[in-house]
């Protein structure tokens, strides 16, 4: 029997079905539409996303032409996918990436909120997690909150679809809300945002032993299953693609080179009394310190439009090698989020920037300048992590280019290995529903027989000394420039 597995990402839905062995036996992709109905803010139709869902499934399951024992899901977390009693949507999603509030982060920040929050959560709270939106719902628009029953992410949206089960992985519900080592939603957390309002939104949480529910009949018949087949929800996406690449003990690293760039360490226990910064995510036996950061693929899409490359991000790299490392002196700071950065620091009034251009300067130095940007934030990640890993294992879209792994070992320090699957998070999913499903004794044995690690890219010594001197140069202009960020938001508000 075969086994489909469903990766719903912010800008496209994969499903991809796989025999018994694990291998992959085919992959379908399904674009979905982020809308932007106002500045700073990102939005999705939940059913145009399920419509995805079911539209990936079906092709999937035609094209293998045997039966699936069971279906596992991950999805994008964070954000808010608010649906009333009767499980329908009560307005569009508010994604992780949405900005709008920013202020209240801003707030909190002052009176020291985020700070003791951290102490029990492990997470920095952005504008792009539930607390924050909700707490802009209850001020902009309470009618929409007053319709709303439960607040999802868009792993538990799906699921809920499945199975008619309003529920959370232990993973989504880690931010902002959960006491991360008692794996508990927890009331002072709630009384500290000053949202025990809020309480009866949150959904049930499930993790190990509780992942599994039966497909309802009305989801049967869209996708061309039998009713009940067994409907796995893993954790989401950032934390399957780490099991999906092998990352599953404390130590190792990974990270995902997609619309966020995610640079994610695997702990034993939570680290609670160090800087605060980026987030923990709580897994069925571990944790998982992640610094997701909100600029990521969207530098590359504009890097390519910028530079007159279409819409091919291959192009960037080609321009990007013709150029020696090191950009002739040109630094980038790839902070073009509209809702500024939330890892390995957060301020929602960050903004890019090139420094150190002149003349001499030409399209190569700044795509190579751009592919830098990014691999030095990388390296900022895995510093705030306080950990060195032996290796940093890379999936996502951007993984595809040999040139920008080349250059992220370089400026990491650290061989780079890319495994051989096109979609990690999927293959994650397939991890996890294996053992959920008594198929598979545990994680690591799982990974162990399914994950195929591929080409390894070496650092090259004088490139790494180099890079390291750049790191210290691209901190020292960040916090240059970062002292003008609150004056050019001012003059953003002012053209608004």
């Amino acid at each position: 029997m075969a086994v489909v597995c469903v990766d719903a990402g912010t800008t496209m839905i994969k499903a991809v079905g796989y025999g018994d062995d694990g291998a992959e036996l085919a992959v379908e992709r399904q674009n979905t539409t982020v809308r932007n109905p106002a500045p700073g803010h990102a939005e999705q139709d939940p059913a145009e996303v399920w419509q995805a869902v079911v539209r990936g499934v079906r092709r999937v399951i035609e094209r293998l032409g045997t039966p699936v024992s069971h279906l596992a899901l991950t999805a994008q977390g964070d954000g808010s996918w608010l649906v009333d009693a009767a499980g329908e949507p009560t307005g569009p999603a508010i994604l992780w990436n949405d900005g709008r509030a920013g202020s209240i982060v801003e707030r909190w920040a002052r009176g020291g909120v985020l700070e003791e929050a951290f102490r029990r959560n492990g997470s920095l709270t952005f504008a792009g997690l539930p607390n924050a939106i909700l707490t802009w719902l209850r001020e902009h628009d309470p009618d929409r909150l007053a319709r709303s029953a439960a607040t999802l992410t868009c792993g538990g949206w799906i699921f809920l679809r499945l199975t008619g089960e309003p529920v959370a992985d232990l993973s989504d519900g880690s931010a902002p809300f959960m006491d991360i080592r008692e794996r508990a939603y927890s009331d002072e957390l709630l009384a500290l945002y000053g949202m025990e309002w809020a309480r009866p939104l949150l959904p049930e949480l499930r993790g190990d032993g509780r992942r599994v529910a039966p497909l309802t009949a009305s989801a049967a018949r869209e996708l061309g299953l039998p009713e009940g087949t067994p409907v796995v929800l893993a954790p989401y996406d950032v934390a399957s693609t780490a099991i999906g690449v092998g990352a599953v003990e404390a130590g190792q690293a990974c990270t995902i080179l997609g619309t966020t760039l995610c640079t994610e360490i695997v702990l034993d226990e939570p680290l609670l009394d160090t800087n605060p910064s980026g987030l923990t995510v709580a897994l069925d036996r571990r944790y998982l310190r992640a610094f997701p950061t909100l600029a990521g693929g969207q530098v590359i899409d504009w890097a390519c439009r910028m530079l007159g490359l279409g819409g091919d991000p291959a192009a960037l790299s080609v321009l990007a090698e013709r150029c020696a490392p090191g950009a002739d002196g040109l630094l980038f700071l790839p902070y073009l989020s509209p809702a500024g950065e939330r890892a390995p620091f957060l301020d929602p009034r960050a903004r890019g920037t090139f420094l150190g251009l002149c003349v001499d300067h030409d399209r190569e130095h700044l795509a190579r300048a751009v592919l830098e940007g990014l691999c030095l934030v990388i390296r900022d990640c895995l510093t705030a992590s306080g950990e060195r890993p032996v290796e940093l294992r890379v999936s996502g879209g951007g993984s595809a280019s040999a040139a920008w792994l080349r250059m992220l070992a370089d400026v990491i320090g650290v061989p780079v290995v890319r495994t051989t699957d096109a979609e990690a998070g999927a293959r994650g999913a397939f991890i996890v529903g294996a053992v959920a499903t008594g198929r598979a004794a545990g994680e690591r044995e799982a990974a162990d027989a399914y994950v195929r690690p591929g080409e390894v890219f070496t650092p090259d010594p004088g490139n790494a000394e180099r890079y390291a001197r750049t790191y210290e140069a691209f901190l020292e202009a960040r916090g240059a420039t970062a002292a003008a960020w609150p004056t050019l938001a001012t003059l953003r508000e002012e053209a608004e």
